[in-house]
C-alpha cells in the first residue's frame, strides 16, 4: 500500500503538480485514517491534502481514476478476484507488485507441462485474467515501462515486455512450423501468429496506460519547452493549439507571480512614531503595528500593433497573453493600425479571440504600413488614454514605407506615458536597414527588444509588469 502511494506521488509530480514531502507524508497519515476501501472518500481526501490549485486538483481528478484503476487490476489479479465483466473490482487500490500465484508463469516459463510457448499461448486465450495481469506487471516492471516519456516509445517497451515474457521462444517455434511447409506447420504458425498477436495487443494496452500516468505530462513539458523557443513566424496551423495553452498557462503564471510580488511590498515598511502613538494608552507596547505604505500604480497598458502581413502572427499571441492577463491588467486599450489606426478593444472582449482576429485584420490590416500616421491618429482621437501610469506598449517591425515617423508626435506620446516599451520580432542587426524606422524611434524607448517566442514576451510583459509592483 505505501508503494501504491509513493506511485501515485511520482505519477502526480510527473503531470505538473508540486507535491511536496510534508504533504505526501499528510497524504500517507491521511489514507491511515480514511483506508482504502471506499475510492470515493480516498479521491476526495487525497485531493485535498495533494492538490493545492484548480489546475492541480485537475491533475489529480485525471490521475486518480487511471492510476488506481490499473492498480485495482494488479491487486484484483493478485488475489484471483476478476470484477464484472472480466474487469477487476475498483473499489481496491492494490499494492502494485503481485506476488505470483501457484502455477502462474514466471520469465515465459509456465505451468502447462513447463513449456514456455504453451504458457504464452495459454495467457493469450485469457483462461487466467488475473494470471495475465499478473504477468504483464512483472514484464513491465523488469521493462521499465514507468520511465516511458514518449509516444514513440511504446513500440520499444512493447517489445522489451514481451521479450520479458518470454516471446523469443514462441518466435523460435513460429519459425520451425513454417520451415516444415506443410499443412500441420502452417496450422501451428497460424495459432503462433494469433498467440503472439494477442499478447502484443495486451502489452500495447499495458504501455499505453503507463504512458498516460506517467509519460504523457512529460511530453507535453518536452514540447511546450521547444514550441517557448520557436519563433512566432515559424509556427504551423499543428502549433496553434498548443501554443494557445502555453500562452494561457504562461499569463496565469505571471499574474499569480505579480500578485505575490505585490502582496509582500503592498504592507510596506514599520512606521514607529504613529505605532507608539497609537499604543500609548498600552504602556507604549505595540499591540497595533501601523505600516508606512507607499502606493503603487495599478498596470495600465495601450497596446499598438501594427497587424499588416509581416508582423500579424506575432501580434496575435502577444495580444492572445495580454488578454489572457485581463485579471492583472484590468485597464487595458488596444490599438490596431496598418494603414490606418483603430480602437480593437471592443471586439477583443466580446467576440472569440479568433473571430476577433480576423475581423481586425479585415478592418485594418490592408495597405501600406505608416508608423507615423498611426501614432499622429493614436496622439488626437485617443491620447487622452495615455497618462503617467500608462506603458505604451508597441508591436511591430518599425518598417513604414519610407513615410514620414512623425518623430515629434512619438515624442510627445513617450514624455505623456510612465513608460514607452517596443517589441520588435526582427533581431538587432536589422533595424534600420532598408524602411526601418527603429533607430530613429529609440531615442525616445523606455525599452526597445526583440520579441520572436514566447519566451521573450513572456519577459517582456513581466518586465512590463515589475514597474508597478
Amino acid at each position: 500500500m505505501e508503494r501504491t502511494l509513493t506511485r501515485y506521488i511520482r505519477a502526480l509530480r510527473s503531470a505538473g503538480a508540486g507535491v511536496s514531502t510534508t504533504e505526501a507524508m499528510d497524504a500517507a497519515r491521511t489514507v491511515e485514517v480514511v483506508g482504502w476501501e471506499d475510492r470515493g472518500v480516498l479521491k476526495t481526501a487525497l485531493g485535498t491534502v495533494l492538490a493545492k490549485s484548480v489546475e492541480e486538483k485537475a491533475i489529480h481528478e485525471q490521475l486518480f481514476e487511471l492510476y488506481f484503476s490499473r492498480e485495482a487490476a494488479a491487486n484484483a489479479a493478485a488475489e484471483g478476484q476478476p470484477g464484472e465483466g472480466g474487469e477487476p473490482d475498483a473499489g481496491q487500490p492494490g499494492g502494485g507488485e503481485a506476488e505470483p500465484q501457484e502455477g502462474a508463469s514466471e520469465g515465459g516459463e509456465g505451468s502447462e507441462g513447463g513449456d514456455p510457448v504453451e504458457a504464452l499461448s495459454a495467457l493469450a486465450r485469457g483462461e487466467n485474467p488475473g494470471q495475465l495481469a499478473m504477468a504483464l506487471e512483472r514484464a513491465g516492471a523488469a521493462a521499465g515501462v514507468d520511465e516511458i516519456r514518449f509516444a514513440t516509445q511504446s513500440g520499444y517497451f512493447v517489445r522489451k515486455m514481451m521479450e520479458q515474457m518470454g516471446v523469443e521462444a514462441l518466435e523460435a517455434r513460429l519459425m520451425e512450423a513454417l520451415s516444415r511447409r506443410n499443412a500441420e506447420g502452417e496450422a501451428e504458425a497460424e495459432a503462433l501468429i494469433a498467440t503472439r498477436s494477442a499478447l502484443q495487443k495486451q502489452a500495447r494496452a499495458f504501455v499505453e496506460a503507463r504512458f498516460e500516468i506517467y509519460g504523457r505530462s512529460a511530453q507535453d513539458a518536452f514540447m511546450n519547452e521547444i514550441l517557448a523557443e520557436r519563433s512566432f513566424g515559424a509556427l504551423g496551423r499543428s502549433d496553434t493549439e498548443r501554443m494557445r495553452a502555453l500562452v494561457e498557462r504562461m499569463a496565469k503564471r505571471l499574474a499569480v507571480r505579480h500578485a505575490r510580488r505585490r502582496k509582500v511590498k503592498d504592507r510596506g515598511r514599520l512606521d514607529v512614531r504613529r505605532t507608539l502613538r497609537a499604543n500609548a494608552g498600552h504602556d507604549g507596547l505595540p499591540f497595533d503595528i501601523i505600516w508606512k505604505i507607499k502606493r503603487k500604480d495599478r498596470p495600465k497598458i495601450v497596446a499598438v500593433c501594427d497587424v499588416s502581413g509581416s508582423v500579424a502572427q506575432y501580434v496575435r499571441f502577444l495580444l492572445l497573453f495580454l488578454h489572457a492577463l485581463k485579471e492583472k491588467v484590468t485597464d487595458l486599450e488596444t490599438f490596431a493600425f496598418s494603414a490606418h489606426l483603430a480602437d480593437v478593444s471592443r471586439p477583443l472582449e466580446t467576440l472569440p479571440f479568433e473571430t476577433a482576429m480576423r475581423a481586425i485584420v479585415d478592418e485594418v490590416g490592408s495597405g501600406g504600413t505608416d508608423y507615423g500616421a498611426a501614432f499622429l491618429e493614436l496622439d488626437r482621437d485617443f491620447g487622452e488614454v495615455i497618462d503617467r501610469r500608462t506603458t505604451v506598449l508597441v508591436l511591430g517591425d518599425g518598417r513604414s514605407n519610407y513615410s514620414n515617423p512623425r518623430l515629434d508626435v512619438f515624442k510627445q506620446i513617450a514624455d505623456q506615458a510612465k513608460r514607452l516599451v517596443w517589441l520588435c520580432p526582427e533581431p538587432a542587426t536589422n533595424w534600420g536597414s532598408g524602411d526601418s524606422c527603429l533607430l530613429e524611434y529609440r531615442p525616445f524607448c523606455t525599452l526597445l527588444t526583440q520579441c520572436s517566442t514566447v519566451t521573450d514576451l513572456e519577459r517582456a510583459l513581466d518586465e512590463i509588469l515589475m514597474a508597478y509592483d
